[in-house]
């Protein structure tokens, strides 16, 4: 970087913009839906990070947490996924299968 460019960069404030590093992006964490349940049964993750669902059954499911989240049907072999904002523990369900139940601890 030339030595006027610097100058401006000061100047203006940018020099410290431009060093800032970037917000770190959050953990992703994959629950694997096999033979008709969740796995892991419990996950605990942080605020920011994203969560996987991934479907390995030949029948849709879902990971439904009233009133927190719902993934929708998550086709057979296919994925859903949510990034977790909200500190707290999360029980959820298969809407369609109501005996699939798992949790989700947010810190």
């Amino acid at each position: 970087m030339g030595h006027a460019v610097h100058k401006l960069l000061i100047a203006t404030g940018l020099a410290a913009a431009c060093a800032l590093p970037a917000a770190a992006a959050g953990a992703t964490h994959t629950v694997k839906i096999e033979g008709m349940q969740y796995l892991p049964a419990t996950l605990t993750v942080k605020r920011g990070d994203k969560v996987v669902w991934q479907n390995t059954d030949v029948v849709p499911h879902t990971a439904t947490a009233k009133g927190a989240f719902d993934s929708g049907p998550i086709a057979a072999g296919r994925s859903g996924s949510r990034t977790m904002g909200k500190a707290g523990r999360f029980d959820y369900v298969c809407t369609f299968h109501p005996g699939m139940k798992a949790v989700v601890v947010v810190q």
